[in-house]
């Protein structure tokens, strides 16, 4: 880079890393989270997940291939800001019909760029996620530390990014009818499961268990979606009003809201997971796959022993949860992300699973 720097971040510490902007020029007070992908941040910037959230990528250049329009995961990306170490503004892919930073400035979305990203992600592994201003490089320090004590984190993420109406997706002649209640839903999951026969309604956060239920679906599936779940109990309430009677699949935040439906609880982790190269094993098979990852919160495991639910899936970076089920009620979910894109594609067959069991279902019907 050449010139001064222009931008800077101030973690609510103290700490300070300067940069240059790029993408929209724009104050913002998010939480600082890292992600550990080498590929994908288009993905990363068009995933709901990341709402109200600064991502700093680990991996060093970003913005090298461009944007192309096959490959959002949202219309309308919602993501805080992303923290990189060099931004490519000339990028080279024959599928690239927009630079990064075009995209970012287009939506919105603060960047910066030649931070000591091996620093600030140090940082915030060893000292968790927290909040932090992205701003102009002649804010006073103490003027950005006043403003991250008196800013707030919002908790409405989820109302902001779910869709407002119902909407479908078709194939055809489609096998199953499966209701997705949108917290915040990347597309590729509604690719997965049309790609296998299935029409999907896709239905507001906080559509109820009775509205859900006149749809007649042969299955109901859970979303991810960003923060904190415990902030959506009338998603809680609506999938604790469905349980035992369809087919339920979660992924991510929909792993946690179908495992508070049951009465676990949830706790959030230090610096959450982000990255498509966290090892998953499966307990039942003993196979390791290597997962996607993108989340805050876990689910507690001591919480479990007065449900019908049983750990599935676990962690072997940390040993935490990583996937539930009840057997009985037809239903499981996941933390890890089985429809990841752009990769790995090691948990791909979880949807397999989902439709085997709308299958059993429709067989006894």
């Amino acid at each position: 880079m050449i010139g001064k720097p222009d931008k800077k971040i101030i973690l609510e510490d103290g700490q300070e890393y300067c940069g240059y902007g790029f993408g929209a020029d724009d104050t913002r007070v998010l939480e600082i989270v890292f992600n550990t992908s080498l590929v994908g941040y288009q993905e990363i910037l068009s995933d709901p997940s990341y709402t109200d959230q600064a991502v700093v990528m680990t991996y060093p250049l970003i913005g090298n291939y461009g944007m192309a329009k096959d490959d959002y995961e949202t219309g309308v990306p919602t993501i805080g800001a992303l923290i990189v170490r060099e931004y490519c503004d000339e990028p080279s892919n024959f599928r690239a019909e927009k630079t990064l930073g075009e995209v970012m400035k287009e939506y919105g979305i603060p960047g910066i760029s030649g931070v000591d990203t091996r620093k600030l992600n140090r940082s915030i592994r060893d000292f968790g996620s927290r909040k932090a201003i992205l701003c102009d490089a002649n804010l006073p320090t103490e003027r950005g530390l006043a403003i991250l004590r008196e800013t707030a984190l919002p908790h409405d993420a989820v109302k902001r990014v779910s869709s407002e109406k119902p909407w479908e997706a078709n194939c055809d002649a489609p096998r199953f009818h499966v209701v997705a209640i949108d917290c915040g839903m990347k597309l590729n999951i509604v690719r997965s499961l049309v790609a296998r026969g299935c029409r999907v309604t896709v239905v507001p956060w906080n559509t109820t268990a009775d509205a859900i239920a006149a749809l007649s679906p042969d299955g109901v599936f859970l979303s991810n979606g960003p923060g904190d779940p415990t902030d959506v109990p009338e998603t809680v309430g609506t999938v604790r009003g469905l349980i035992g009677k369809y087919p339920i699949f979660g992924i991510c935040l929909g792993h946690q809201i179908l495992s508070l439906a049951y009465g676990a609880r949830t706790y959030k982790l230090k610096f959450g997971h982000r990255g498509g190269n966290h090892p998953v094993m499966d307990l039942a098979t003993g196979k390791i796959e290597i997962s996607s990852q993108n989340h805050s919160y876990a689910v507690d495991e001591e919480s479990l022993a007065g449900t019908p639910l049983t750990v599935t899936h676990r962690n072997l970076l940390d040993g935490t949860i990583e996937g539930v089920g009840c057997e009985a009620d037809r239903a499981f979910s996941v933390q890890y992300h089985p429809e990841s894109a752009p990769g790995p594609r090691d948990s791909a067959h979880l949807f397999d699973r989902f439709i085997e069991m709308m299958e059993r279902e429709a067989n006894h019907a």
